[in-house]
């Protein structure tokens, strides 16, 4: 006969609501900060590298529809200020990995323009040698460990950072972004159980840009707080503004901090959003042409900072036109370079795979 459950067990020690109770309690004590104060530099660093990211995103827009750029090719215009906030969170070492919108996470670790889109082009100068494409490049000198095709498949391979960073005993701090539409999948899970037992320090990023393709997240997920998605697990949650770079800044370097004193796995849920379609192939009919504009009118991440720049730090129109035209030229270089650069001789087909030789056909 089944137990019936008496007044007053919901808080017996062991019971699962007691526990659950606790976890809760404990992930209250991560609080949202406010966000970072920059200074004039700050400002303007912040300002550049996210023109950079845009004015690049909008080039290799520009470059797949004259056939430049061949296969996907997912931009990543309206989220710069989370790549750029946290990066400047981070130190020497720590490591950053992500999905398949990757092109502003290479360019905020300091990877080079001409290199990325020598690689979106095919070209034998590109990260990759030419045979990623938009969603295959790397830099080990930079850290930064990808670009993934599969929907959710970085996660476990950011958990798998933090592993070695803990098996090496160094400090190091693994960044592992994902999609609200990836936070679905099972191996977010599993590698969330594993990161909170083994107390590893991976921040997972969560760019919650409202759309899993062309779905929206009231549509796809029952917990649309994605910030709750690790309670179960014991892992605390923020959201944070995505559209800020100061919040992220300032939840980045919390969370950072978190991980580095052994604290574990930590839960950022960036709040952005994204203006173009999912990829080039996407015409973005699922959301109205009202809502991209009160997005860029009001939440913009690099018009926010460009306004403190004029109206804080006293910088002019003819000094913000100069940055625009600096960036310009680094990007119309870097089209330039891509279109030039030679196409991979076709021996690169046998080259960076797992067989050591090519097996000799059957007689």
């Amino acid at each position: 006969m089944a137990a019936t459950r008496q007044k007053g067990d919901e808080s017996r020690p062991g019971s699962a609501e007691a526990a659950t109770s606790e976890i809760v309690k404990t992930l209250e004590r991560l609080e949202t900060p406010a966000p970072a104060s920059f200074t004039k530099d700050e400002d303007l660093n912040a300002y550049r590298d996210m023109l950079l990211i845009r004015r690049f995103e909008e080039k290799a827009g520009q470059l797949y529809g004259m056939g430049f750029i061949g296969g996907f090719c997912h931009l990543y215009i309206g989220q710069e200020a989370v790549v750029v906030g946290m990066q400047a969170a981070l130190k020497e070492g720590d490591q950053v990995i992500t999905g398949y919108r990757d092109h502003g996470h290479m360019l905020a670790t300091g990877m080079e323009a001409r290199g990325v889109m020598a690689e979106l082009t095919g070209r034998r100068s590109g990260y990759s040698k030419g045979k990623g494409g938009s969603m295959h490049m790397f830099s080990k000198e930079k850290n930064f460990y990808g670009g993934h095709g599969i929907v959710g498949a970085q996660v476990s391979l950011g958990t798998g950072l933090a592993f070695a960073n803990r098996y090496r005993g160094n400090d190091s701090v693994s960044v592992t972004y994902f999609g609200d539409g990836a936070a679905n999948q099972g191996q977010v899970y599993e590698s969330f159980n594993m990161a909170s037992l083994w107390k590893l320090p991976v921040i997972y990023v969560i760019e919650n840009n409202r759309y899993a393709m062309g779905t929206s997240v009231s549509r796809a997920s029952a917990e649309t707080n994605f910030a709750h998605r690790g309670i179960s697990f014991k892992i605390p949650g923020i959201q944070v503004d995505g559209m800020d770079v100061r919040a992220v800044k300032a939840a980045g370097d919390m969370a950072v901090e978190h991980c580095r004193t052994g604290k574990g796995p930590v839960l950022l849920e960036m709040m952005t959003y994204r203006y173009r379609g999912h990829s080039m192939s996407d015409p973005a009919k699922y959301r109205t042409r009202d809502e991209v504009q009160k997005m860029r009118s009001e939440s913009d991440p690099i018009e926010q900072v460009k306004q403190r720049l004029l109206e804080a730090h006293g910088l002019s129109e003819d000094d913000l036109k100069a940055i625009d035209k600096e960036v310009r030229d680094i990007v119309a270089d870097s089209a330039e370079f891509a279109q030039n650069d030679p196409e991979p001789d076709a021996s690169e087909l046998w080259t960076d795979i797992y067989a050591d030789e090519i097996p000799q056909a059957a007689e």
